[in-house]
């Protein structure tokens, strides 16, 4: 039951209205019958595994206070193991043990461990490091454990956030499920706002550019650089409008009940720089890993004996998004994703210094040295994302191969219509490329105008009428030009 489809839309009104029907001491009830059916609309039998490790956290945070070091230390690798074995388990299994084989195979030893025929539970990488934030709060102090074990499932499992984020802290969503919440207009209309905007990105943007990308790597061989080139940015576009557009919807969805969910994007492509992008794109996991993996070995004390602290860092760095690439995915392909990503910000981290006595900052100010920045970011996220994309790491051997190739043809063939349709509209439909890019030209609009004023002012400075006309015309725009025809599930939704 994805939120871009008819059943959801029935599922959603009702939920929300048995939530401000009843009593508000039992709403937070009704929130967690609902996530619990949300969750079994997938796979019934699945639900156990989130039980189980719900019921683990719980009681280990509980047990957590009061106890004695040592004790505190077991009661965390407790909740580690139980946690961390399921995301292992289901998700990683046959790819450690793929490489256990090539490991053993010189001495012929054919799989030694029979592979599973697996399929991992919906979501299990996002509740599990929401319930890891949970149990690492408790043990370090900052968050007292809860005692009410139904406020505490709700927060595991609250159907917005739950397949694909954010990844939300205790701190800040478990008192706000603990509250009452009445009916408030201004927070409806801001979450229906909110929800709009990412339904707009998912059907209108997303679902018609899964089209154009999967056509090209579908077969790259078939192509040019030319249109590998455009099938990578495309899917650049492509892949933030299908997991920003959700994250939108569960956090409007979350401002209808009266709960405010953490902003997970914030424009990324208009970053001057990896690590300004990294800052926003996925918030809520590149926070995550910053505050429990990447802090927690820098200040090891291994660490702190090296004097070249910037080295240091640079090291830990590239660690950390190894292992955040492989949260994405059981795949060698997400693995060189991070571990590129983490190349770039470690290299911009050493280079930050010697960069700051070239380039004096009102230089850096100047529009045409921002604008350099920006699309050299963006040239550098758009190769890692080929990564990202591409099925094995052939395959990107061949892509980024091939991205200089067929650009001489461009320049003396761009009048001509076949080569155009060939290599630029990509033998699709015109009606949809003059959509596509209508829409993507509409966001980019958006976001640049989000740059200095909030569009939500913006509209609640605007009379009724105008307002409700424009309500009107987004609501008409996605149902007779969305591409529900080609609905597909979250990308997201795979991690």
């Amino acid at each position: 039951m994805l939120f871009n489809s008819l059943r959801f839309a029935i599922f959603f009104p009702l939920v929300a209205g048995f939530y401000f029907f009843v009593p508000r001491r039992w709403q937070w009830l009704i929130l967690l019958a609902a996530s619990f059916y949300f969750y079994m609309s997938f796979r019934p039998i699945y639900i156990l595994i989130p039980a189980f490790t719900i019921l683990v956290d719980y009681y280990v945070a509980r047990a957590m206070e009061g106890a004695d070091d040592d004790k505190r230390r077991l009661l965390l690798g407790l909740s580690l193991l139980s946690n961390l074995g399921m995301l292992a388990f289901f998700k990683y299994f046959n790819f450690l043990n793929h490489a256990l084989t090539a490991l053993l195979s010189p001495l012929n030893l054919a799989d030694p461990i029979p592979f599973l025929r697996l399929v991992a539970p919906i979501g299990l990488s996002f509740h599990v490091f929401r319930s890891l934030s949970y149990t690492l709060e408790v043990y370090f102090g900052r968050y007292k454990a809860e005692r009410h074990l139904g406020i505490y499932a709700l927060y595991v499992l609250f159907f917005p956030e739950l397949i694909s984020g954010p990844i939300e802290r205790p701190k800040t969503l478990l008192p706000q499920l603990k509250q009452e919440h009445p009916f408030v207009y201004a927070d409806v209309v801001s979450g229906l706002q909110l929800a709009l905007f990412g339904l707009f990105k998912k059907v209108m943007i997303a679902d018609r550019l899964s089209s154009f990308v999967s056509q090209v790597y579908d077969r790259p061989q078939a192509y040019s650089g030319v249109s590998l080139t455009i099938a990578t940015v495309l899917f650049a576009f492509q892949l933030y409008c299908d997991f920003s557009g959700y994250t939108d919807m569960a956090r409007g969805m979350g401002q209808i009940f009266g709960l405010n969910l953490m902003k997970n994007f914030d424009r990324p492509f208009f970053s001057k720089s990896m690590i300004e992008f990294w800052r926003r794109w996925h918030i809520s996991l590149s926070s995550w890993f910053r505050d429990y993996l990447f802090i927690p070995l820098a200040l090891t004390d291994a660490a702190r004996t090296i004097e070249n602290i910037a080295v240091v860092e640079s090291i830990i760095l590239v660690l950390t998004f190894l292992a955040s690439g492989l949260w994405h995915g059981a795949a060698w392909t997400y693995v060189f994703w991070g571990g590129l990503n983490g190349l770039y910000m470690a290299v911009e981290m050493l280079l930050e210094r010697p960069a700051s006595r070239l380039f004096t900052p009102s230089l850096l100010n100047r529009w045409p040295v921002k604008l350099a920045r920006v699309c050299f970011t963006f040239g550098l996220v758009c190769f890692a994302i080929i990564l990202f994309r591409a099925p094995d790491l052939q395959t990107f051997a061949y892509i980024a191969s091939h991205l200089g190739t067929g650009w001489g043809a461009l320049l003396h063939e761009w009048h001509s219509p076949a080569y155009v349709k060939m290599n630029v509209m990509l033998s699709q439909d015109k009606m949809e490329v003059l959509v596509a890019l209508t829409c993507l030209l509409a966001l980019l609009s958006i976001h640049w105008v989000q740059r200095t004023h909030s569009i939500r002012q913006i509209l609640a400075g605007q009379q009724r009428w105008v307002r409700w006309t424009i309500y009107y015309a987004a609501v008409a725009t996605i149902l007779f030009f969305g591409a529900f025809n080609k609905s597909q599930q979250f990308i997201y939704v795979q991690f």
